[in-house]
């Protein structure tokens, strides 16, 4: 059976572009796609563990080959958890809005807690990262939107490292089949037309995912 995960980093609510242009994703896919089952993590609602002291060592023992123990034991298991939410959707959507030029601090966390070793990752002395999810089926869209920057004005109004640090994340895991939805209407455009396109360029996304 076909998965969609919803993975929401903005914590405005009703007041989010990023999560109203993704949300009207879903509700076409619910249409179009009515076997499949639809899961939203709000990342703001407290279900994502952190990742201090006990299950950063607890990565690095993996790494090591050995397994977690105490403490870091239990901070592994938190991440397992997270990792197999993750991993049990072949569709992704993530809405994500720029913040200070990047993403927001809570889906970096996320992407913290779901790069681990054997489950996302491989490592290899000679070659590097091998991206585990190659090959895998997996399809991404993401939702990017920012008020102040746009492609087409100066550096003054800051750099795009939202989506070409997360683009390269994705890439990273092995999931290539990308397609960004945008919203960006800056200071001086035109908020209403910027939203509505980005709003049907959704819905067609969503028809064929």
């Amino acid at each position: 059976m076909t998965k969609l995960l919803h993975v929401s980093a903005s914590p405005r609510g009703e007041a989010s572009e990023s999560l109203t242009i993704a949300s009207a994703f879903v509700d076409v896919y619910r249409e179009t796609h009515p076997d499949a089952e639809v899961d939203h993590w709000d990342l703001w609602d407290g279900s994502l563990p952190d990742f201090g002291p006990a299950a950063a060592g607890a990565k690095m023992a993996v790494i090591r080959g050995e397994p977690p123990t105490g403490a870091e034991a239990e901070a592994w298991r938190d991440v397992v958890a997270a990792v197999h939410r993750f991993l049990s959707a072949d569709r992704l959507l993530f809405s994500v809005p720029m913040w200070n030029s990047g993403i927001p601090y809570v889906l970096k966390q996320f992407v913290d807690v779901v790069s681990q070793p054997g489950m996302v990752f491989g490592l290899d002395a000679v070659t590097g990262y091998q991206p585990l999810l190659a090959g895998t089926g997996r399809r991404a869209a993401v939702v990017y939107t920012s008020s102040v920057w746009c492609p087409e004005v100066g550096p003054g109004f800051g750099s795009d490292f939202q989506s070409t640090y997360f683009d390269d994340w994705l890439r990273w895991t092995g999931i290539t089949d990308l397609t960004p939805i945008r919203h960006h209407p800056t200071l001086t455009g035109d908020v209403e037309d910027s939203r509505q396109t980005a709003l049907a360029t959704a819905r067609e996304v969503a028809k064929e995912f």
